[in-house]
């Protein structure tokens, strides 16, 4: 037996870091959260000891002028990596874990405070070291070569934690840039759908509601209610919803366009199961803008009754959507026109935006019906 979890579970603020998308915007947005990323996750605990072995093997050999023989050099290195290790680890572990506190501070303030404990850590793991080695007969105590170790050693950490911080800071800004032109882009796709929807609707709905509203006050009342919903969602914003949304302001624009088309609609729907169309989701007025635009130059521009299918799946990991127009038999319809007329370039890009470069809407136009698909991948939230 499936059980499901619902979109607004999978969305709700206890569950913040369950996705059922590849949602780019969520995924820049954690990533613009800090300038400086989670490092203990940027690379495994192994991965960190083997660039502090070869970080160490690089430190040691810029120092081997004191060192003579080969055995001097292994001891010098073994040291050296056991110093960057009890240093470096633990400073990486102290960064992620004070991230919220670092969160609310400015930038420099941070850098400061990152270069102070990695400097610290550095110094005090240095002292250990170089303290063991002394004990061990290992190293020759002197005081001077003792401090100067330990400031060569400091200026060393110091040097290259500012380096890293740097690039950290000029990732953060490319990323801040990305996501602007990201939203910018998002926003002109959501204005020009807005623009094209607006001035149709008007018009067509004001004359509709001037006819209704003293022969039928009360399908002009609902006609209202219909068009104050479909206005409401395509002036939100460009945004994810269930498809359940979606289905909704479908409806709510076929009611309206029925009020004037009267017996030239017929739709039919083929949809999953409720429990599997739940965990659904969809940009906002994707499917909508599709069916406007196959009403807008096929059923407005014929006498006949167009039929129209809508069939719905979703399966290993994808979502399908088909939209089947039957073309009327005694009315010319000229295929050019009609192939040009269904570009749904803008919906594609959105589509995109929200869930990666293999979505897409195809539109196939033939002597006898139009045939769009509409296919993005959707990860299969159900668990087994």
């Amino acid at each position: 037996m499936k059980s499901w979890r619902s979109y607004r579970y999978k969305t709700s603020q206890e569950n913040k870091n369950s996705s059922i998308a590849n949602d780019e915007v969520a995924l820049l947005a954690e990533r613009l959260e800090f300038f400086i990323p989670k490092l203990m996750e940027v690379m495994k605990p192994w991965q960190w000891l083997i660039y502090i072995f070869f970080w160490s093997l690089f430190v040691t050999a810029i120092d081997r002028h004191n060192l003579a023989t080969w055995s001097d050099f292994i001891i010098k290195l073994g040291s050296r990596v056991i110093q960057n290790t009890l240093s470096i680890i633990p400073s990486l572990y102290i960064i992620d874990y004070l991230r919220p506190v670092f969160k609310s501070m400015s930038i420099p303030k941070v850098s400061m405070y990152v270069l102070a404990i990695l400097m610290l850590a550095s110094a005090v793991s240095m002292v250990l070291v170089l303290l063991v080695m002394i004990n061990m007969g290992w190293h020759e105590y002197s005081l001077q070569n003792f401090v100067l170790e330990v400031v060569f050693d400091l200026i060393l950490t110091g040097g290259f934690t500012l380096v890293f911080l740097l690039y950290f800071l000029r990732r953060y800004r490319e990323m801040n840039a990305l996501n602007q032109s990201f939203e910018h882009k998002l926003n002109a796709q959501n204005d020009l759908i807005k623009a094209r929807i607006t001035p149709h609707f008007f018009f067509n709905t004001i004359n509709t509601l001037v006819s209704l509203i003293e022969s039928n006050p009360a399908r002009a009342s609902q006609l209202l209610q219909h068009v104050s919903a479909l206005f409401r969602a395509s002036f939100s914003g460009a945004r994810e919803i269930s498809f359940e949304e979606e289905i909704a302001l479908c409806e709510h624009y076929l009611a309206i366009e029925s009020s004037r088309l009267s017996d030239k609609l017929d739709v039919t729907w083929q949809l999953p199961d409720e429990d599997i169309m739940y965990d659904m989701v969809i940009t906002a007025l994707t499917l909508q803008s599709v069916l406007e635009k196959m009403l807008l130059n096929v059923v407005e521009m014929t006498t006949e009754t167009i039929f129209i299918h809508i069939k719905v799946t979703w399966y290993e990991h994808r979502v399908s959507i088909t939209i089947s127009v039957q073309l009327p038999k005694k009315t010319l319809m000229i295929n050019h026109d009609l192939r040009q007329n269904m570009n749904f370039y803008i919906q594609a890009e959105r589509l995109r935006s929200y869930f990666g470069q293999s979505a897409d809407i195809r539109s196939k136009v033939t002597n006898s019906q139009i045939i769009t698909l509409i296919d993005y991948p959707l990860q299969d939230v159900g668990i087994f």
